[in-house]
């Protein structure tokens, strides 16, 4: 059960793997994924490699090699269980298999674990992850404009997510909240999202680590009247973030999302039926309503 439900979802989502496997990104970490296993099968290559098989064939991978190979797998599912999108399913494979090459390949020969060790630290600094960009009812803030705007009207709700754009967490989080947006946003509940590796006065202000060893990213606080009223993760006296899945259903049953929806289309109905007004200046050029709006 546990290796056929990842099964089920991979292919559910199969169409959308396929456009992420066509980016160059994701088309070099899975090259690099499987390098290990390209030499050790490649005709020509494997005949040089060194192995500790009794019938000496080096295209073939030995016991340990195998006892490596296994444990990864055991790793990927443990990490799997925890993954809410796809996106951290693939990234979860490509991280630990990257890994395993690497202790594969100095177990090989010291020369190619540095080699390979060394394109991994150049790919790390000069490639990213493509970032998401779907459709989304999200306000993106600066460190100038958040206050502001979550000030501006009382009766608004604002959901914010406080991320950085290095986080593969925040990365992989970014298709979920873009979704809840499109499902939730109304004029009396909004998405927002302000980039606390940028701006790094807001991260102090409101308390969210950038610290990796925090776990605090990404990080999901709900305003009502321009106060914060509560926040996922929850953070600890050590400054650490408590354990917390940010699935779909999990946002919308912590921060009643249903309940504030409902809540917010009645208020915007109110403001609706509300008379306009036609406004008129006297000779003070004081204004003041002439008619209602249609009369």
């Amino acid at each position: 059960m546990a290796l056929l439900t990842p099964l089920l979802a991979f292919l559910y989502h199969l169409p959308q793997v396929y456009k992420w496997l066509l980016k160059p990104y994701y088309v070099a970490s899975l090259f690099m994924s499987v390098a290990f296993l390209l030499i050790r099968k490649t005709p020509g290559i494997c005949e040089h490699l060194s192995t500790q098989r009794e019938d000496g064939n080096p295209c073939d991978f030995d016991w340990r090699e195998v006892e490596i190979l296994m444990f990864l797998s055991a790793i990927v599912m443990m990490k799997n269980r925890r993954a809410i999108t796809v996106e951290q399913h693939v990234g979860n494979i490509i991280l630990f298999s990257k890994v395993a090459n690497v202790i594969l390949f100095f177990r090989l020969d010291i020369r190619m674990g540095l080699l390979y060790l060394t394109l991994c630290i150049v790919f790390l600094m000069t490639c990213k992850p493509p970032l998401y960009m779907g459709p989304e009812y999200i306000k993106y803030f600066s460190d100038k404009t958040i206050d502001d705007e979550l000030e501006r009207d009382n009766r608004v709700t604002w959901i914010v997510e406080f991320f950085a754009n290095w986080s593969p967490e925040c990365q992989s989080f970014a298709a979920v909240y873009a979704d809840l947006s499109l499902k939730y946003n109304c004029a009396g509940l909004k998405f927002g999202k302000v980039d606390i590796g940028r701006y790094g006065d807001v991260s102090k202000k409101y308390k969210v680590s950038t610290s990796p060893l925090s776990k605090q990213l990404p990080s999901l606080l709900l305003f009502q009247g321009g106060k914060e009223v509560m926040r996922r993760p929850q953070v600890d006296k050590k400054c650490r973030a408590v354990s917390w899945s940010f699935t779909e259903e999990n946002i919308i049953r912590e921060f009643n999302l249903n309940e504030l929806y409902q809540k917010s289309k009645k208020l915007n109905n109110i403001l609706r039926q509300l008379p306009t007004f036609n406004w008129v200046h006297d000779n003070d050029n004081e204004p003041w309503p002439l008619s209602q709006k249609g009369l």
